[in-house]
């Protein structure tokens, strides 16, 4: 793959919990500076502060939405449960890479951020949340 070192992208970060979640959660980086074809490393922290286990999961999404065709994650936290025992924290790593793709898409040329949210809810029995679907749009 090859990186296209003269589009420099800043990719923010963002947090959000649903409203019956208890955890801490928030990027530990506000942003970082990537070119497409090179993978980078981020990392969120989740923290329980409660007195008991709880069990949660993410979705996330791209902003802006066509992008998301174009964000490739290899490894993510997202859409598997996550079990924090009472006070624990741990660091949640996404390892990402924004295709080359990109710069050939018009509607793309005048996007220079771009930013990955992610939310986590309480994981309860039935739940089904679905994955954001991306697709590729040329024209």
């Amino acid at each position: 793959m090859q990186k296209v070192k003269d589009r420099v992208l800043k990719i923010k970060f963002n947090a959000d919990i649903g409203a019956s979640m208890r955890w801490n959660f928030k990027p530990q980086q506000t942003e970082i500076k990537v070119v497409p074809g090179e993978t980078a490393l981020a990392f969120y922290s989740a923290k329980n502060p409660t007195d008991h286990p709880v069990v949660g999961i993410s979705t996330y999404n791209v902003i802006p939405f066509e992008a998301g065709a174009y964000f490739n994650k290899i490894q993510c936290f997202c859409f598997e449960e996550q079990q924090l025992n009472p006070h624990e924290e741990v660091d949640l790593p996404v390892f990402f890479y924004i295709d080359p793709e990109f710069i050939e898409d018009p509607k793309m040329e005048l996007v220079d951020s771009i930013t990955l949210s992610y939310t986590f809810f309480e994981s309860k029995d039935g739940v089904n949340i679905q994955m954001p679907v991306y697709a590729k749009q040329r024209g």
